[in-house]
């Protein structure tokens, strides 16, 4: 009996040691910091020697500020003299991005660990809605997230395409002269990055001639673990859709019109279905009837919404009130969520990823609904 099972047994241990091998390898590519185009030899590579000169041919320099339409924990004068001699993290993010929205707990104690030690943080909030581009609401954001570190708006995207970027969130370190040294899209990478801020600041300093000494430590927080098999972003405008059009109800996208959506019985995990006259708006679709939903099958263990309009949402879970144990952190008593500022709300937090049909049942006209993200 023992004979028969040998060969599977071995053939087993094989692809398990293949699989382990593999997913170190990808573990130790996944860890390795995303730096930009530059020189890559030794000489090029931050230094604790101080003998030691760094190559920088090839690397490019931050570009400038440029089309900045406001300016939270500063003023412009103020932020050009600051950015002198500093290493500087620019961080281009939007306030209704979770994915940006993760990052901040990291940023903001980087912030608070090294910025009397030679580091300046910029957030460039770049818009993806219209509703982003307002300083109020960006003021409100800054002020919930505890951001002190400046923050400037770039509503027309110039410094965003001035650094050449096309994701949020996206984090460009520069050193004390002005090279971009490091480049990290999306979350996670934080000891990375974080020894990176650390090695260009010991750099400075002992550039500058100031004590170089600092501390090891990194930040310690806990990182969200998003599914691998999570429904996908659902956007709601029409002009978000291309090649990528998830809304299930039969009546469809028809642009700039006022349209009486109705749900089919039949319904596929990661669509959306509206019910209710509802007008396609570009980046939204706003409810014109007195009262509408919106179910969406869905993988994760996460639901987020963005939103704009006052209005009482009524969550729903495989046809039941949503149960506590499922409350994302905006949900309140009985299932409900008061939706008010523009922005990013959380509905659905459970302890693993799960399939479920959700809906949300509103009765205020003018309520806006721009995308679902999940987690």
């Amino acid at each position: 009996m023992k004979s028969e099972i040998k060969t599977p047994l071995i053939l087993g241990i094989a692809i398990l040691a293949g699989v382990i091998v593999l997913s170190l390898s990808l573990s130790a590519l996944d860890s390795q910091p995303q730096q930009t185009l530059g020189n890559t030899s030794d000489e090029s590579k931050t230094s604790s020697n101080p003998e030691q000169k760094i190559n920088k041919l090839g690397y490019k320099k931050a570009p400038e500020l440029v089309g900045i339409s406001g300016y939270i924990n500063t003023l412009p004068d103020e932020l050009q003299k600051k950015i002198h001699d500093q290493v500087v993290l620019y961080d281009i993010w939007t306030y209704s991005c979770i994915n940006c929205v993760r990052t901040l707990p990291f940023i903001t104690a980087w912030d608070e660990k090294y910025s009397d030690q030679g580091l300046l943080i910029i957030g460039i909030h770049t818009p993806e809605f219209e509703f982003e581009k307002d300083i109020e609401n960006v003021k409100l954001a800054v002020t919930k997230y505890g951001i002190n570190y400046p923050v400037v708006l770039d509503n027309d995207r110039k410094t965003w395409h001035a650094f050449e970027n096309n994701y949020w969130p996206r984090k460009y370190i520069a050193d004390h002269e002005g090279y971009i040294r490091y480049d990290h899209i999306g979350e996670g990478g934080y000891q990375e990055t974080e020894k990176v801020i650390q090695d260009l600041l010991q750099e400075r300093n002992k550039s500058l001639g100031l004590d170089a000494s600092s501390a090891k430590e990194l930040v310690k927080i806990d990182e969200f673990e998003s599914s691998w098999l999570r429904t996908p972003e659902l956007y709601f405008g029409y002009d978000f859709v291309s090649g990528r059009n998830q809304l299930g109800s039969p009546e469809g996208f028809k642009p700039n019109q006022d349209v009486n959506y109705s749900i089919p019985e039949s319904k596929q995990l990661h669509n959306f279905y509206l019910d209710g006259t509802w007008k396609n708006l570009k980046g939204s679709m706003m409810l014109i009837s007195s009262s509408g939903s919106i179910v969406v099958p869905y993988s994760g263990q996460e639901v987020n919404i963005v939103t704009a309009g006052d209005a009482n949402l009524s969550i729903s879970i495989d046809g039941k009130t949503i149960d506590s144990s499922m409350y994302g952190k905006d949900v309140g008593d009985k299932g409900q969520v008061h939706v008010q500022e523009p922005g990013l709300y959380n509905i659905v937090k459970t302890n693993s990823s799960e399939n479920h049909t959700l809906e949300i049942f509103v009765e205020t006209p003018g309520f806006e609904i721009f995308t679902f993200t999940f987690g």
